[in-house]
Parts: C-alpha cells; structure tokens; sequence
C-alpha cells in the first residue's frame, strides 16, 4: 500500500508541469500558423481583384440638329427652292429630331430640301456605347465592337495592323489609280488645256466604298447609287460611320435629281459629306 500511495504522489505532482508544457507548444503553433495563414489570405485577395476599366469619354450627347451644322454649311448642302419663305427655309435648316427615349444614348436630326431639279436629304446620328461590365471590357472597347460590325454589314475590308510612317510620308499609300484608257488609233489626242473642241468631256470619277483615315478614331465611307429606271432618277447616298471614343457617329447625305439619266456626282458628295463630317469630330473634340 504505502508504495502504492507514493506512486501515485508522484503521478500528481508531475500533472502540473506536464499541463503547463503542452500549453506552451500549443499556442507557439497555433501563432505560427496563424500568421501564415494571414498572410496568405491577404495577398490572394490583393491579387484576386482587378481595377475595373474607366468610363469612356462623353458621358452625355449634344444636340444633333445643332452640333456641327452650322447654317452656312446646311445651305451649301441643302439648297432652297426661290419658292419658300424666309420661315419656311428657317424651318428647313432648323431639322427634325429624331424621336428618343434617351436623349444621353440615342439621338438623330434630320434635313430635307426640295427644288424643280433636285431632292437632298441629310442626317445625323449619335451613339452612346456604354459597357455594363467594365471588369472584362471598356466603354471604347464595346463601342470599337459596334464600329467593325457595322463595318463588316458594310463588306468593306477590316484595315491592317497600322505601321508608322517613314518622315514625309503618309498614313498608308493611297489605292492605286485606275489605268486609263488607250484611245482608238486616229483619234484626236487631248491637249494639256482640257478636251478638244466639241468632244464630249468625261464622267466625273467614281471614288466607292472605302475605309477612310483621319476622321476619329476609325471611319468608313459608303458610296451606293440606286440602279437606273426607265422613269426614276438614280439617287446617290453617301454614308459615313466613324468613331469618337465611346461614340458612334452616323452621317447619310443623299441627292436625287429629278430628271432621269442624271447621275449625281460622286466626288462633289463624298466631298461635302467629309467636310460635314469633321465639323462633327471637332466639335466632339471640344
């Protein structure tokens, strides 16, 4: 008995320090783990999360009746008949706007002028794309999307990869010229001044669809003429779509004679078109 009760006097006196021990151990592991623990957590979620991509530039639009068209330039585009009077030619270059029902995504004006010899019509349109998910795609990225649709609905060719240009030279080389024509053997040659004296003088050029350079970010042209009729008259619609940033811009200029058999002139629209179509770039730009 007696060496019974001393055993187990030393089983209890060594409880104490054995409790004491595994207390220490445990709590050295459990701040190493801890910490390392931490640590990891911290840098997974640092990592984990991507800054989303800025809002595009134009967070509204502006007029489209107003922005860019100035009378002058409506005038050189729209002639008016010597007919109407002076309200009805404010009321004319004044336009109609589109109906929208969000004036900051979608809006439009439109032009219509009539004369004994001719209709011209012309219209703007402006839109806003925005990207309901900037994580995985920018205001401008989903606009360039909208842009080369709209280009492939064209068939126009997606340009190349864009190169710098040596000094002096342009963007890209122009499309060769058309070869021109070896005229019959005995006929007249054309003297430097301009074709012979009652020679009929040649059609004006055909400049077609293409994709054009400095206008916005990226720009097509669209040259269509309606197919001739025994009674109607082929119009000719010249359509420019470019892009600003976050917008797209749409422009349609159409002249139509009244007579048939007159073809209006491909470069005099392309032209005015073009110039019509700056004017909206810079006024974006502002």
């Amino acid at each position: 008995m007696d060496v019974q009760h001393q055993a187990v006097r030393r089983v209890r006196r060594a409880l104490p320090a054995i409790a004491v021990l595994s207390a220490l151990v445990a709590g050295v592991a459990g701040c190493s783990s801890g910490g390392t623990g931490g640590d990891t957590s911290d840098s997974k979620a640092g990592g984990s999360q991507a800054a989303p991509a800025q809002p595009g530039k134009y967070r509204s639009l502006p007029a489209p009746c107003k922005a860019g068209v100035d009378s002058k330039r409506l005038k050189g585009m729209l002639p008016a008949g010597d007919s109407l009077t002076p309200e009805q030619r404010d009321q004319l270059y004044a336009g109609v706007a589109d109906a929208s029902y969000d004036g900051d995504r979608h809006v439009g004006c439109r032009w219509t002028a009539q004369t004994p010899e001719e209709t011209r019509l012309l219209s703007v349109g402006f839109e806003r794309v925005v990207s309901y998910d900037r994580a995985t795609a920018s205001d401008d990225d989903k606009a360039r999307q909208v842009y080369v649709r709209r280009l492939t609905d064209a068939k126009l060719p997606f340009p190349g990869p864009v190169t710098t240009p040596a000094p002096g030279q342009s963007q890209s080389a122009p499309p060769p010229a058309a070869p021109t024509p070896t005229p019959p053997a005995g006929a007249p040659s054309e003297s430097p001044a301009g074709s012979p004296a009652g020679s009929p003088s040649a059609p004006p050029p055909e400049l077609g669809s293409r994709v054009l350079e400095g206008l916005g970010n990226e720009a097509f042209l669209e040259d269509k003429l309606s197919p001739a009729g025994a009674t109607a008259a082929q119009a000719r619609t010249v359509r420019i779509v470019f892009r600003t940033s976050n917008v797209i811009v749409t422009l349609e200029y159409s002249v139509q004679p009244a007579l048939p058999g007159t073809v209006p002139p491909s470069a005099e629209i392309q032209d005015k078109a073009r110039q019509l179509a700056q004017a909206l770039v810079e006024r974006f730009n502002e």
